[in-house]
């Protein structure tokens, strides 16, 4: 589970992950997007694959990547435990907000 927040943890291995559950990729095309090098680019394929997020397919030179998702069920049952905490205390500042709305009557403009 850490390779898999290591590998969240950046903007753009995420936004890899989004193009990928789109469609299969191959390197050069996740590379797009991006302005950096083709070897920066790879080091964020290991990243992904490391955390089991990416498989990745090699016909000759052409690297094929697809999205493997099952690795986040385990992240997403990590969070979803500290899920009531977030709610409670949002819970808590929507009603506080809610209370200064009503103290301070309603709004008229000229």
């Amino acid at each position: 589970m850490d390779a898999v927040f290591h590998a969240l943890s950046s903007v753009t291995r995420r936004i890899m992950l989004e193009r990928l559950a789109v469609t299969d990729l191959t390197v050069g095309e996740l590379a797009e997007p991006f302005s950096m090098s083709l070897a920066a680019v790879s080091k964020h394929v290991g990243a992904l694959e490391q955390a089991g997020l990416l498989k990745r397919t090699v016909e000759g030179r052409r690297h094929t990547c697809r999205l493997n998702a099952s690795p986040l069920a385990s992240a997403s049952t990590w969070l979803r435990y500290y899920e009531h905490f977030w709610n409670g205390r949002l819970d808590a500042l929507s009603l506080t907000l809610a209370g200064e709305s009503a103290e301070e009557g309603p709004d008229v403009h000229d």
